[in-house]
C-alpha cells in the first residue's frame, strides 16, 4: 500500500508445521522494560496462473531452505551482529520516531514477495523497475537504516551477514524498542537477485473484506489467527487519506460513510481528508499511540475506530472477532501471538547470495 506507514502484508508460506517446530521452541517471549523511545496492504488479486506459479515457487523455497535458518547462525562468524543492528536502529529512532513502523512495514513487504530475501531493498535499474518502486511501496522509507547497519557489519564481518537478515532483525528491534516484545530471530537468509515492481500486486489491499483476506491468507497457509495477530502491527504507524477514503466518501450507493465507523471518529477523518483533498501528507495515525507497540489497535477496533476496511473486517466474523476481543483485553496474549506469527511469516526465504551493498546485486 503506497500511502501508509505499515502494512499487514503477509508472504506465501507452505505447510511447515514440522519444520517450524524447532523455531517455535527457540521462541523467547519476554516484555522488555518500558521503552524511552516512542505496521498497509496493497493492490489487486493476482491471476490464477500467477497464484499457482508463486505457490510452486514458495513450495520449493520451503522444502530446500527453511531448515537452514538458525537462531545461532552468526554466533561464530559475526557474534556482534544483533547488538550492531540494534545500535543503528536506536540511533535512527532518536532522529525519526516513524522509523519503527517503516522498518516493520518494509519487512512485511519484503517477505510477501519472493520470501524474506531483501528484494525490497534493491534499486531499480535501466532495464528493471524494482519492488521499491511498485505502487504499494512508493511510500516505504528508512532504507538508510539498513544501509547503515550493513556498512557497520561489513567492517566487522565482511561478506557474512545478508541484507535479508539485517531487515528481519531490524524489524524485531523496531517492535522491541517501541515497547513491544522481543524474540530470537531465526537467521541464515540469503539475498535475492530478482526484484520486480509488478510482483507487488500480490500484496493484499486495505479495502479487502474478510472473505478476501481469508482466501489470501489460506493460499499462503497462514491461518486466521495469523491474520488477526499480524494485523496488530497496525499499532504502529500512519496512513495517508487515499488508503481509507473509501470508508468516508461514497461508501456505497446509499451511504456516504461506512456505518461501522463511530460517528465522531468518522467526522474527524472527513475533516482531515475532505472529498477533494489536495494535501499530499494528510492522513491519520493507525491508532492513538502510533509510536508505541501496544494493544490499543484492538481496543479501538472494537469501538468502531479502525482506519482500514481490512481492519474492520476482523470483527465481521465470529472467530476473528473473538481473537480481537482477546487481544484487546490482554496485551500479553497479543504479544505472544504476534511473536509466533512473525517467526512463521519471516521464516520463508529464497535468496542466493550475501550482498555487499543492499541496494545492488553482487
Amino acid at each position: 500500500m503506497s500511502t501508509s506507514t505499515l502494512s499487514s502484508s503477509i508472504l506465501f508460506i507452505t505447510n511447515s508445521n514440522i519444520s517450524l517446530n524447532h523455531l517455535h521452541q527457540n521462541l523467547k517471549f519476554q516484555t522488555p522494560p518500558e521503552s524511552s523511545l516512542l505496521p498497509t496492504m496493497a493492490a489487486k488479486n493476482t491471476t490464477i496462473f500467477s497464484f499457482f506459479s508463486t505457490l510452486i515457487f514458495f513450495g520449493l523455497i520451503h522444502s530446500n531452505q527453511i531448515d537452514a535458518l538458525n537462531t545461532n547462525y552468526y554466533d561464530h562468524t559475526c557474534p556482534n551482529v544483533e547488538s550492531t543492528i540494534t545500535s543503528v536502529v536506536k540511533k535512527a529512532m532518536m532522529n525519526d520516531p516513524t522509523v519503527p513502523a517503516a522498518l516493520l512495514r518494509m519487512h512485511f513487504h519484503d517477505c510477501f514477495i519472493r520470501g524474506c530475501d531483501g528484494s525490497v531493498l534493491l534499486n531499480s535499474t535501466g532495464k528493471n523497475k524494482a519492488e521499491k518502486d511498485g505502487p504499494p511501496n512508493i511510500s516505504l522509507h528508512a532504507f538508510y537504516v539498513i544501509d547503515n547497519a550493513k556498512k557497520a557489519l561489513e567492517s566487522l564481518c565482511p561478506k557474512t551477514v545478508s541484507c535479508a537478515d539485517i531487515l528481519a532483525l531490524a524489524a524485531r528491534d523496531a517492535v522491541t524498542l517501541s515497547g513491544g516484545p522481543t524474540w530470537d530471530v531465526p537467521k541464515g537468509r540469503k539475498d535475492g537477485r530478482i526484484s520486480k515492481a509488478t510482483e507487488t500486486r500480490q500484496l493484499p489491499a486495505p479495502t479487502f473484506n474478510i472473505s478476501q483476506l481469508q482466501q489470501s491468507f489460506a493460499q499462503r497457509s497462514l491461518s486466521m489467527d495469523d491474520l488477526v495477530a499480524l494485523s496488530g502491527g497496525h499499532t504502529l504507524g500512519f496512513s495517508h487519506c487515499s488508503s481509507f477514503q473509501n470508508r468516508i466518501h461514497n461508501f456505497n450507493s446509499k451511504q456516504s460513510v461506512d456505518p461501522a465507523l463511530q460517528s465522531s471518529f468518522a467526522a474527524r477523518l472527513k475533516s482531515i481528508c475532505p472529498a477533494h483533498n489536495t494535501v499530499k501528507k494528510a492522513g491519520a495515525n493507525l491508532d492513538s499511540t502510533p509510536t508505541t507497540f501496544d494493544n490499543r489497535y484492538y481496543k479501538l477496533l472494537l469501538q468502531g475506530k479502525s482506519i482500514f476496511s481490512s481492519d474492520q473486517a476482523l470483527v465481521t466474523m465470529a472467530n476473528t472477532k473473538t481473537l480481537v476481543s482477546k487481544f484487546a483485553s490482554s496485551q500479553h496474549e497479543f504479544e505472544k501471538a504476534f511473536v509466533k506469527s512473525m517467526i512463521k511469516m519471516s521464516s520463508i526465504h529464497g535468496g542466493q547470495e550475501v550482498r555487499l551493498d543492499c541496494r545492488v546485486v553482487n
